[in-house]
């Protein structure tokens, strides 16, 4: 496979596939597609996939991420980047006020669509807790707020080498992978 294409216009979730990856990936900015509301990442993804596929006809791939309080039911989940860009990071925090429990899950979704449209879906799965306060420079989103389980600090104060090694983009990426390089019969 000479290249994949990733459709997205978030230029920092490339440059991680990349470097996960070890592939050429193309990252290729479509117009947005309308996202279903939905708590389920997996139909969120693969109807994103779908759409972007009848675009375009070609094999590519989607990603979307999910960030579950578990003292809020598994709110914000696929909303995140809603909330994200409605309150911040800092309003993130306030929504965990007066809750004892920060136990968080973070969760990425990938569906690949072959040339002929069949949609397989991958998913990273890791646990962490929600920071008190934001910390740390790096990556992008709520990395400065999340801590993964067994780390004491945020996916923000690590760097893209440490963050690539555990986050549940990682896992995901690495199922897509293997199933490429299977297809490929490698």
């Amino acid at each position: 496979m000479s290249r994949v294409i990733f459709a997205t216009t978030n230029k920092n979730k490339v440059e991680e596939a990349k470097r996960i990856l070890k592939m050429q990936i193309e990252g290729l900015e479509l117009p947005e597609v309308l996202e279903i509301q939905s708590l389920n990442i997996k139909s969120v993804v693969e109807n994103k996939a779908s759409q972007y596929f009848a675009k375009i006809q070609k094999p590519l791939f989607v990603e979307d991420s999910a960030l579950e309080f578990s003292a809020l039911n598994g709110l914000p989940g696929t909303y995140i980047n809603d909330f994200c860009k409605s309150i911040g990071n800092a309003g993130l925090l306030k929504l965990l006020d007066g809750y004892s429990s920060r136990v968080a899950k973070a969760i990425t979704a990938i569906s690949y669509v072959d040339s002929t449209g069949k949609i397989s879906t991958f998913i990273g799965t890791i646990t962490g807790t929600i920071s008190i306060k934001e910390s740390g420079q790096n990556g992008f989103g709520w990395d400065p707020i999340f801590i993964p389980d067994g780390f004491s600090k945020t996916f923000a104060e690590m760097d893209s080498l440490e963050k690539d090694k555990i986050s549940m983009r990682k896992i995901a990426l690495e199922n897509l992978r293997d199933y490429l390089l299977a297809l490929q019969g490698k």
